[in-house]
C-alpha cells in the first residue's frame, strides 16, 4: 500500500471517530408526561369569567318517606272483600281447589301430609292490615318456590261476636289469587279449626 492511500486511510478513520464521538454526546431529550403536554397547549389561555352563571337550586326533599318494595307493588284490588261466596258456618270447614287439580294432592293437603314450608300468624289484625299481609305473603312463597304454606286466621274467640272474622274472607282472598291451587282447613296438630292450609302452584313438586 501506498503513502498516499494510507493517508486517506488514517483521515477517514479520524473523521469516523470524530463523528462517533459526536453520536455519544448527544443528548436525547425525555418524553413529556400527559400532565406537561397539557400544561404546554394550555399556555396564554384565561379562564372564562363566571359572572352570569346560572346556579341550579338543589331539589328539595320529598316529604313523603320512600316505600319499600312490598309496599310498592301491593296490589290492593288484587283480591277483594265483595265476593260472590255464601255465607260461611261457624263449624264449616274451608276447602277449596281449582279445576283440574289432581284429586290425590287435594287429598294429600287434607291429611296434612305436604311440609309446610311458610306461615302467616294473623292473630289481633284488622281486615285491612291483615288482607295486605296475605299479599305479601302470597308473593314471597311464590317467589321463594314454597309448595305448601299455612295461614292462621283464628277462631274468632276474642272478636266482637265470637265469630271468625276473617275465615271467610280468607277464604274469599284466597280464591281470588291465580297462584293458589287450593286450601283446607288444617288437621288437628297443625291448627285445626283455626287455620288453613294452602297449596301453591310455583312451588317445587313434593
Amino acid at each position: 500500500m501506498d503513502k498516499a492511500t494510507l493517508y486517506q486511510l488514517k483521515q477517514l478513520q479520524k473523521r469516523l471517530k470524530e463523528q462517533a464521538g459526536a453520536i455519544r454526546k448527544t443528548t436525547i431529550k425525555p418524553a413529556l408526561s400527559d400532565e406537561q403536554l397539557f400544561l404546554k397547549a394550555m399556555q396564554g389561555v384565561v379562564p372564562i369569567s363566571r359572572a352570569g352563571q346560572f346556579d341550579h337550586p338543589q331539589v328539595p326533599a320529598s316529604p313523603w318517606p320512600k316505600l319499600q318494595a312490598p309496599q310498592l307493588a301491593l296490589p290492593h284490588e288484587d283480591i277483594s272483600d265483595f265476593w260472590p261466596w255464601d255465607e260461611l258456618g261457624a263449624t264449616e270447614q274451608l276447602l277449596f281447589a281449582k279445576p283440574g287439580l289432581r284429586l290425590d294432592a287435594l287429598r294429600k293437603l287434607k291429611r296434612g301430609q305436604y311440609d309446610i314450608e311458610a306461615e302467616l300468624d294473623l292473630h289481633g289484625e284488622s281486615t285491612e292490615s291483615a288482607r295486605q299481609k296475605v299479599i305479601v305473603f302470597l308473593d314471597r312463597c311464590v317467589q321463594r318456590q314454597q309448595r305448601c304454606v299455612r295461614i292462621i286466621h283464628g277462631k274468632g274467640l276474642s272478636s266482637r261476636d265470637g265469630q271468625p272474622v276473617l275465615k271467610l274472607k280468607l277464604k274469599n282472598w284466597l280464591v281470588q289469587r291465580s297462584e293458589v291451587l287450593a286450601f283446607a282447613q288444617a288437621k288437628p296438630a297443625q291448627g285445626a279449626d283455626g287455620a288453613v292450609l294452602v297449596l301453591l302452584k310455583s312451588g317445587r313438586s313434593k
